[in-house]
């Protein structure tokens, strides 16, 4: 992980650092902030802590293809498992952050080719769909609060002590779309914006049908939807000359 203090080094590295702090105020703070109505939560969180959030997983994207990613990013997970034990949410919110992150970049190293990522966009969103729908995920959220709160990322709302929870899985793919579209040169910014903005809008589709938040529905179609929408061409245009 020598790529790593490099990184860290350059003005990346500090807007990196100077997020976390703001972040950090932010999680811990939250409750004391004004209580607003519901449209202007989820405002609030697509517009401003969504993107917050997966800033920093943009600004650590240069060590996608560092050493030693799978041990980082299992050692997240034992930080993890080690802050939800102590109920210390938010640091294990971000702990899971670095997991899924990390883990998910070294899941792309094991991919030949960009037209592996483009089917796995294209099952994962029905696979995603029949879990939250008829399959485990609705069998945990319904029957077993505590562990999807586990196994997932929650973004706190301003003024309560609720928040709209992300699924792990959906980390994960987040992270591994957004490098694939540096190591087989996409479109790695707009992909992000895409993606991110597919995650507020998941959000707000949830209440608009009344069916509960990030965890009513499955986030992967539309983040895989967000993916192809900023490379599909390209990705059609480079597997065909291929």
């Amino acid at each position: 992980m020598g790529g790593a203090a490099a990184v860290l080094r350059t003005r990346r590295g500090l807007a990196l650092l100077a997020l976390a702090a703001a972040l950090a105020a932010y999680f811990g703070a939250h409750k004391a902030l004004p209580n607003l109505p519901l449209w202007w939560d989820i405002a609030f969180l697509g517009v401003l802590v969504i993107p917050a959030v997966f800033a920093t997983v943009w600004l650590a994207l240069p060590l996608w293809r560092a050493r030693g990613i799978a041990g980082v990013g299992l050692a997240f997970v034992a930080v993890a498992v080690l802050f939800e034990s102590l109920d210390i949410t938010a640091a294990a919110s971000f702990a899971k952050l670095g997991a899924a992150t990390f883990l998910g970049w070294w899941f792309l190293t094991l991919f030949e080719s960009v037209s592996w990522v483009a089917l796995v966009g294209l099952i994962v969103p029905w696979v995603d769909a029949f879990s939250v729908f008829r399959g485990p995920t609705n069998t945990i959220v319904r029957h077993r609060r505590g562990i999807f709160d586990a196994l997932s990322f929650g973004f706190p709302v301003p003024g309560q002590s609720s928040s709209a929870n992300l699924g792990v899985p959906d980390l994960v793919f987040f992270a591994l779309f957004l490098a694939a579209t540096v190591r087989w040169h996409l479109r790695p910014a707009l992909s992000w914006w895409l993606m991110v903005a597919s995650f507020g809008a998941t959000i707000a589709l949830a209440v608009w049908l009344n069916v509960g938040g990030l965890h009513g529905l499955p986030a992967l179609p539309l983040l895989s939807l967000a993916f192809f929408v900023a490379n599909g061409d390209v990705i059609w245009r480079d597997t065909h000359r291929d």
